[in-house]
C-alpha cells in the first residue's frame, strides 16, 4: 500500500509494548477482533420506543438503566468473550441503547447545549453559537496520512463549524469564515462516508473539523447506518458538556483531544473561550477515568511554555498515566495573528528549537510517553 511507503513509522510503531498496551482496544477493533463501542449499543435491547418517552428526566434514567447492560457487555468484549464474530449472532434488537442516545441528541439540540457555550438555540429553527442549525456539511473527507503513526491511514470527516473563536486557527476558513462549503450531509450520508473510508483501508473514523461537537447529534445518528466495524475516534477541543460527554462516551473507541491552555487567561485571550481549564480537565478526567485508548495534543505555542504547556504536560501526568501525548511543534501564526500581528506579539512566530527541546525535556523528567506520536 503507498501510505506505507509515505509513513513507514505507522507500522513500525506498532513494535513498541507501551504503544501496544494503551492502545490495546483500539487495536483490537481496528483488526476486527472486536466489535467497535457503538457496534455493542446496537446489540443492547431497551424496552420502548425511546421517542414515545416523554421527559428528558425520564429519557436519561431509561439511558442509565440500559448502561449497565452496556458496559457488561463492554466489560466481555474488552476481556475476549465477545468478539466480532460471536457479537454478529446475537439479535438485533427492536429498540436499541444507540436509539436511546439518537434521542437524546435530538432532544438536546432544539435547547442546545452540546459545548459548554450552552448559547440554549432551538437549532431546529435558527442557528447556534457555532453558526449551525439542524444540518452538518462535511468540507472534506479521505485517507489522512499526517496524523499520528497509530492512526495512520486515518478515514478523516471534517466538519464545518467550530465552538472556538482560535486567532490563529489553521483551518480558519471552515471553522468560522464559511462553515457551510462542502456538502450538506445528515446521517445516512455520514455513514455511508464512513463505509467508503473503511473500505478504502481507514483505520478508524476521525471526526474533526472545525470541531465535530456541534455536529452530535447527525454523528450519532448516523452509526445506526453504519454496517462495518470501524473504531471511531473523537478529535476536539473537548468542550463538551458533561451531558454530551454522556452521550458520546460509550461510542468512542480511541480519543484524540487537544489540551491547550494551562489557564483560562489564555485560553480567553486566543480563543475567546470561558472557563477552559476547568472544563478540559474535567472532560479528560472522565475520558482517562474510563480506560479508554486517548492520545492527547498539546500545541506549542511560542512564549507559552510556563504558562501553558508546562501545567498542561504536568497535569497528564498525574491524572491521565493510560494516555499518549503527542507534543506538536507545528503551530505557525495564521488567521488573525497574520492579519493583524501587532495584537499578538506573543505568538507571532513559530516556537524555537529551545521552546521545543524545553518542552520535550518537561516531558521526560514527567514521565510521559510521547516520543511514539509526537
Amino acid at each position: 500500500m503507498f501510505w506505507k511507503l509515505v509513513r513507514p513509522d505507522a507500522e513500525a510503531v506498532w513494535n513498541s509494548e507501551r504503544v501496544k498496551r494503551k492502545l490495546k482496544w483500539y487495536c483490537s477493533v481496528m483488526a476486527n477482533s472486536s466489535p467497535a463501542k457503538f457496534m455493542i449499543a446496537k446489540k443492547v435491547p431497551i424496552d420502548s420506543d425511546p421517542r414515545s418517552i416523554e421527559t428528558l428526566e425520564e429519557l436519561w434514567e431509561a439511558h442509565d438503566s440500559a448502561r449497565t447492560k452496556f458496559l457488561k457487555m463492554l466489560d466481555e468484549a474488552r476481556s475476549g468473550k465477545l468478539t466480532l464474530s460471536e457479537w454478529m449472532k446475537l439479535p438485533a434488537p427492536q429498540h436499541s441503547f444507540l436509539d436511546l442516545k439518537i434521542e437524546l441528541a435530538k432532544r438536546i439540540v432544539t435547547e442546545c447545549r452540546f459545548c459548554e457555550r450552552r448559547c440554549l438555540v432551538d437549532r431546529t429553527v435558527r442557528h447556534g453559537f457555532c453558526g449551525l442549525g439542524i444540518k452538518s456539511y462535511v468540507t472534506t473527507y479521505f485517507l489522512h496520512l499526517g496524523e499520528e503513526a497509530p492512526l495512520v491511514p486515518s478515514g478523516t470527516i471534517f466538519y464545518g463549524s467550530c465552538n472556538f473563536k482560535c486567532v490563529y486557527c489553521q483551518n480558519y476558513d471552515i471553522s468560522q469564515e464559511n462553515p457551510y462549503q462542502g456538502v450538506e450531509a445528515g446521517a445516512k450520508e455520514l455513514a455511508v462516508i464512513q463505509e467508503y473510508l473503511r473500505s478504502e483501508g481507514a483505520r478508524n473514523i476521525n471526526h474533526v473539523g472545525g470541531d465535530p461537537t456541534p455536529n452530535i447529534h447527525n454523528i450519532i445518528e448516523s452509526l445506526k447506518f453504519v454496517n462495518v466495524n470501524v473504531p471511531q475516534l473523537w478529535n476536539s477541543n473537548m468542550y463538551l458538556t458533561e451531558e454530551a460527554l454522556a452521550i458520546i462516551a460509550d461510542l468512542i473507541d480511541i480519543w484524540l483531544p487537544d489540551f491547550k491552555y494551562g489557564n483560562n487567561r489564555c485560553a480567553s485571550r486566543l480563543s475567546l473561550v470561558d472557563r477552559y481549564y476547568d472544563v478540559i480537565t474535567r472532560n479528560l478526567r472522565i475520558v482517562c477515568n474510563s480506560g479508554d485508548p486517548i492520545i492527547i495534543r498539546h500545541l506549542v505555542l511560542p512564549n507559552h511554555i510556563e504558562c501553558c504547556t508546562k501545567p498542561v504536560l504536568k497535569w497528564i501526568a498525574l491524572n491521565c498515566s493510560n494516555a499518549l501525548v503527542n507534543i506538536m511543534g507545528q503551530y505557525r501564526p495564521e488567521y488573525k495573528v497574520f492579519r493583524s500581528p501587532k495584537d499578538y506579539k506573543d505568538i507571532d512566530r513559530r516556537p524555537n528549537s529551545l521552546e521545543m527541546r524545553e518542552a520535550y525535556r518537561y516531558a521526560e523528567d514527567l514521565g510521559l510517553d510521547y516520543r511514539e506520536v509526537s
